[in-house]
């Protein structure tokens, strides 16, 4: 079956505003997270699964726990863009999503990949996809089906960067420090003179664990060959990792 025929491709067309630009003028890194991030959560609820339906019907709800993202261009403030996301497959207690965006002569501007699982609402224990109301089969082909990485621990004092308390503008539904909020917080690491003279071509982002308001998180940085490593510590926790490449 040819992917784009496949009815669990959920397509949605957008134009680039504003409010999802970096001072480039273009589709900013951790707003690209949430479109991607948005994408999903709208394709869940075209396929009847997303948080809401897991609530009254299994007394659960989603977790993401990986993001990948490939960069081949970034779109234009004013641009107009499709993003497709679909899952890939579905076995134990996770599912993998992929999303694609491209720009309205087809090309492709990113890729994207997604690890999610659900978690009951009772004792926070991982449910094994095959027993919820969620796609079994006939998945779409893969866009970017690359393994994600284990992102070395960085966590030292000589790799800390800087401390913030979490406020209660960074607080999502679920009462947590919301995902794209790990991503701004972590992409600080970086000034913006840098950020506009770097061009992103590769991002991993791993959530492993929660946070709340009022807490203090901690960022450590460590610089390799041919990436930033960003590592967001609570207390003893390390609650995100960040892996980033730019374009040479």
């Amino acid at each position: 079956m040819n992917a784009m025929e496949n009815d669990l491709i959920f397509t949605r067309e957008h134009i680039v505003s504003s409010a999802f630009i970096d001072s480039s003028v273009r589709l900013g890194i951790a707003q690209a997270a949430l479109l991607v991030q948005d994408n999903l959560t709208e394709s869940f609820a075209a396929m009847d699964c997303d948080g809401v339906v897991y609530r009254e019907r299994h007394n659960a709800f989603w977790v993401f726990t990986k993001t990948k993202i490939i960069f081949m261009r970034r779109p234009a403030w004013r641009e107009k863009i499709s993003a497709s996301t679909f899952p890939v497959d579905a076995s134990g207690f996770r599912t993998h999503v992929n999303t694609i965006f491209k720009d309205a002569n087809g090309a492709t501007l990113l890729t994207a990949n997604q690890e999610a699982c659900v978690l009951s609402l009772e004792n926070h224990r991982p449910l094994r996809i095959s027993n919820l109301t969620y796609p079994k089969e006939n998945f779409p082909q893969p866009v970017l089906n690359e393994p994600f990485e284990r992102i070395p621990e960085i966590i030292s004092e000589e790799n800390f960067s800087f401390e913030q308390k979490i406020r209660s503008g960074q607080i999502d539904m679920s009462r947590h420090m919301n995902n794209i909020e790990y991503i701004r917080l972590a992409l600080n690491v970086f000034d913006d003179d840098f950020l506009q003279a770097n061009e992103v071509a590769e991002l991993e982002v791993h959530y492993t664990g929660e946070s709340r308001e009022g807490q203090t998180l901690r960022v450590f940085r460590r610089d390799e060959n041919d990436a930033t490593l960003v590592a967001i510590q609570e207390s003893e926790r390390t609650v995100f990792e960040m892996k980033i490449k730019f374009a040479k």
